[in-house]
């Protein structure tokens, strides 16, 4: 028997509840693989999956967490042999499938990805989905174009988990960052990160009428969406690119085709779900070289299993700062 955080559903009143219980490997789902869960981590499907309602969960009871790092226990699959670290994001796993929210998982072999050497199960889940989805973001703008010396890259959100890390990694390369937060009192941290210009997030998330404003950032890191983006396509150098990785602001985007058609604005969407395997190693192997530790580690916010309900409150609320990593054993 192990330990798992496991959402349990009330079907006279609808209504969800999480908490730590123990399981043995019989519950676990069919995979090829086994996995000793170390660690996992927060991210906004996982407020989701654990909060009232069940948000993506559609079969309980239901193990959440979308990622997790460890090492093999057993496998059927050639690719994985016991002792191997793995890490896993993506593929619907927390959300369909059982997650990392639990000592032990069975996965599909297709799913897991090696640990790059230079990183340990604790730092990827640092890094996590959030940080992953940031450095394909900064490899896409990087694909498009965007060099160091082109001027200052935006990034949205800039103080959460996605926009910690792009931070990190785009001033790490050389890049001039500028972001952006609705919490002033999140300057100092995203200077340590290595931002070097701060914008309230007032100041760009209101719609203008006007289509096109002075060229002024020369890419985009963009989890917020909504009014903001449209704000920012608007803003945008001639040819500049912006990754778009979330929509903490809003689904809908109230903007016109002009910045394409005069600008040749790229807006480049970013999924990092059904990413294919060997862009998944691209960017774990960039991840180990490109994301300088110390600053990783700044962001990091220790947790437990049993801290888990009320840490997906709180990212829901966007009460969460960095990134939280959950030992799965303590």
């Amino acid at each position: 028997m192990f330990n798992a955080l496991v959402v349990n559903k009330d079907e006279d009143s609808g209504k969800t509840s999480a908490a730590v219980e123990q399981i043995g490997l019989d519950q676990l789902p069919e995979g090829e693989v086994t996995v000793a869960v170390e660690y996992s981590t927060v991210n906004y499907k996982d407020g989701l999956c654990i909060g009232p309602g069940g948000g993506l969960v559609r079969k309980y009871p239901h193990v959440p967490g979308i990622d997790f790092a460890g090492t093999v226990e057993t496998s059927s699959d050639g690719r994985y042999k016991p002792g191997d670290k793995v890490v896993l994001t993506g593929w619907r796993v927390g959300e369909a499938h059982w997650g990392g929210y639990s000592q032990k998982a069975n996965v599909r072999a297709d799913w897991l990805v090696p640990l790059p050497d230079g990183l340990d199960s604790r730092q990827a889940m640092a890094v996590g989905t959030a940080g992953f989805t940031a450095m394909l973001a900064v490899m896409a703008l990087e694909d498009h174009g965007l060099e160091p010396g082109h001027g200052p890259v935006l990034v949205t959100g800039a103080a959460g988990g996605v926009g910690s890390v792009a931070t990190a990694i785009l001033a790490n390369l050389g890049y001039e960052v500028a972001g952006v937060t609705g919490r002033p009192e999140t300057a100092d941290y995203l200077k340590s990160l290595g931002a070097t210009q701060i914008v309230a997030r007032e100041e760009i998330n209101e719609t203008t009428k006007r289509p096109l404003e002075s060229e002024t950032w020369a890419g985009c890191v963009d989890a917020v969406g909504g009014a903001m983006l449209a704000r920012v396509l608007g803003q945008m150098k001639y040819g500049a690119s912006v990754a778009a990785v979330g929509l903490a602001g809003g689904a809908g985007l109230p903007a016109t085709v002009i910045p394409f058609l005069l600008r040749g604005v790229n807006l480049l969407g970013i999924d990092s779900v059904m990413q294919p395997y060997q862009n998944r190693v691209r960017a774990w192997q960039r991840i180990a070289s490109d994301l300088p530790m110390d600053k990783l580690e700044a962001m990091i916010r220790p947790a437990a299993l049993s801290d888990l309900p009320a840490l997906g409150a709180d990212i829901l609320k966007g009460q969460v700062k960095g990134r939280v990593v959950v030992d799965v054993n303590a």
